[in-house]
């Protein structure tokens, strides 16, 4: 294979190949078209809504298990042949849910467990190592003060995407629109749910295989060899031919050294901590979105569109966010955060009817700009050997805040329905009483996210006012 030459450092970043196909897999990975129809989908192939719980479930903890030691295993073993697993992952885990027959609910039910195990698997292997081989080949061809550039290149095609893949997804799912299209094409077809139901995980399975097609094309494991692979670099280099059982006990090392470099490190410790508020507490009331849509009124054929609307946030936000990542200090990056969070979650609390868009969209705006905030930060202060390493832990403390939120916030409705319910000695409507309960807990976020920001603003302004004196 042929050493690429070091390029240019005036050169633009998208001339340098990894760079150009980090952006592709990013969009092609995340891009999938059943998630517009995401719950219904599960439910179509006849599973229930308790067993869709456990699978989500399954899913959340293969990240949580897989996703450190994998990004230490792409510090060891290679970026690229960690994105290549990643990929073919995907092909699989799409493929046998795309072409699976209807059989018992049991059989049912264990394919998508496989599937739930397997897209854990493939968004822990692909978590971390895809920036870190970015920025990588950034830093060693081109000019690393552009990563900045290449997240707001990255975020707004992804978001290009995703507004597609969230728009055709939910047309796609539709029979009647779907006949409608059949019917004025002159095709004398019959198509039905069972039918279409398959169409957004045929297209999904499309981009798997553009997704694998991408990450074999990468070459960043030369460069790495030219940067990052030599004894004063990265002194484990010597190990990426080592046995599986060498390899496994150098990703260890390294996730023990990570996370002591973390530790120690404050403002990276910070950084992650106060994404992971941001990131769990959003991330929970964009899990909840189309609830909450039906309660301020929103049509459910709309809910595609608005996902499509809220991508589009993340075609502007990111230049906006470099702006002032580059001209201003982190806690200004704080703080239009924490007050876009606040304003959002508060005001979804109101319910307006058709208005509870806005104060929806600013929260997925909070989200953008906690999103490229942190990667900013992070790939800026993280050493190159230990940067898959690094942004894996994010991953991992990311997952774990949405997983715990998730079973607290589970429990809390549960209580609360029970204690409506006493009261109401049972005799009400079960949807108006889902309804009355989400209403009644939705207050959680506001305060859970306003106290969490509170303690650790106090305590960071402590450490680093000691770290100072």
């Amino acid at each position: 294979m042929t050493t690429p030459q070091p390029l240019k450092k005036n050169i633009s970043p998208f001339a340098i190949p990894d760079v150009r196909r980090f952006i592709a897999f990013r969009v092609l990975f995340n891009s999938r078209f059943y998630y517009p129809v995401f719950t219904i989908l599960f439910l179509d192939f006849g599973l229930t809504v308790a067993q869709f719980s456990i699978l989500n479930a399954v899913w959340a903890a293969t990240i949580v298990l897989l996703e450190v030691p994998s990004g230490a295993l792409a510090d060891v073993i290679g970026r690229k042949r960690l994105l290549v697993f990643a990929s073919a992952v995907m092909v699989v885990e799409v493929g046998i849910i795309s072409f699976i027959p209807l059989l018992s609910p049991r059989v049912t039910f264990i394919v998508f467990l496989v599937n739930r195990i397997l897209s854990g698997f493939a968004e822990a292997a692909a978590s971390g190592a895809d920036e870190a081989l970015a920025y990588d080949a950034l830093t060693a061809r081109g000019n690393p003060q552009e990563w900045g550039r290449v997240l707001d290149y990255m975020t707004r095609f992804k978001a290009v995407g995703f507004i597609v893949a969230m728009t055709l997804g939910a047309a796609v799912y539709d029979p009647r629109l779907v006949q409608r299209l059949c019917d004025f094409a002159g095709f004398d077809l019959v198509v039905s749910q069972s039918v279409t139901m398959r169409f957004p995980l045929y297209l999904t399975f499309v981009l798997a295989l553009g997704c694998l097609w991408v990450t074999l094309g990468m070459t960043n494991d030369s460069v790495t060899d030219q940067t990052r692979e030599t004894p004063d670099n990265n002194p484990g280099s010597k190990d990426v031919s080592a046995t599986g059982i060498q390899s496994l006990v150098q990703a260890f090392r390294i996730t023990l050294e990570g996370g002591r470099w973390i530790i120690g490190t404050w403002f990276v410790l910070w950084v992650m901590l106060f994404g992971m508020l941001f990131d769990g507490v959003i991330r929970m009331t964009t899990t909840l979105s189309s609830q909450y849509y039906r309660l301020v009124n929103i049509p459910e054929s709309l809910f595609g569109i608005l996902g499509s609307t809220v991508a589009i946030l993340g075609i502007f936000i990111p230049r906006l966010a470099l702006k002032i990542a580059e001209t201003r200090p982190p806690r200004d990056a704080l703080a239009l955060t924490a007050f876009l969070a606040l304003v959002g979650l508060w005001t979804m609390n109101f319910f307006w009817s058709y208005l509870g868009i806005i104060p929806a969209l600013i929260t997925s705006s909070a989200m953008y700009f906690n999103g490229f905030f942190i990667s900013y930060y992070l790939n800026r202060e993280t050493a190159s050997k230990n940067r898959a390493t690094v942004l894996s832990f994010k991953g991992l403390i990311y997952n774990v805040s949405y997983g715990v939120l998730g079973v607290a916030y589970a429990l809390v409705l549960k209580t609360h329905r029970a204690a409506l319910e006493s009261v109401s000695m049972g005799v009400v409507d079960s949807v108006a009483m889902e309804n009355q309960v989400f209403v009644d807990v939705f207050v959680c976020f506001p305060l859970v996210f306003m106290a969490g920001l509170t303690v650790m603003v106090l305590f960071s302004f402590l450490t680093f006012k000691k770290k100072s004196s």
